[in-house]
């Protein structure tokens, strides 16, 4: 049996999904999120899963043999803090993260408690350069 994604995209509302977010301050950062994001990728955004919110596409290959679909860059206002998805292995990311302000990094997440905490500018620059870097990576062959 192939692995199943959990993480995949769906027809759900993402402003449905924004509205049902309990914190109105999360909301408005979410609202706030959604047009920096959908202004900088020029992608519309779809729901992937319960809870994310993505940009744009790309099918990625493991030498495993796992490959999916994933977002290219997205979000999503948990309980505790926002989520923002970056591409995974940009080395370039780094650098711009010291200017970005308040925030704690995983491997392809970056947490923030709110909007007002980080500079927009540079989040613009994360989410054009997380879109580039996985273009390149995983170009989107020609069917």
């Amino acid at each position: 049996m192939a692995y199943e994604l959990k993480t995949k995209e769906t027809d759900h509302s993402v402003v449905e999904f924004i509205e049902g977010v309990e914190s109105p301050k999360k909301r408005e950062d979410a609202y706030r999120l959604l047009d920096l994001f959908t202004e900088t990728t020029g992608y519309e955004a779809k729901m992937w899963g319960p809870s994310i919110i993505g940009f744009g596409s790309y099918h990625y290959k493991y030498p495993t043999g796992h490959e999916g679909d994933a977002p290219l860059v997205g979000f999503s206002p948990r309980k505790a803090k926002i989520s923002l998805y970056f591409a995974t292995g940009d080395p370039d990311r780094e650098e711009l993260l010291k200017h970005f302000g308040k925030h704690t990094s995983g491997k392809a997440c970056v947490y923030i408690n709110k909007l007002a905490d980080v500079d927009e500018d540079v989040l613009k620059q994360l989410i054009i350069q997380s879109v580039d870097f996985l273009n390149k990576t995983y170009p989107k062959s020609s069917e």
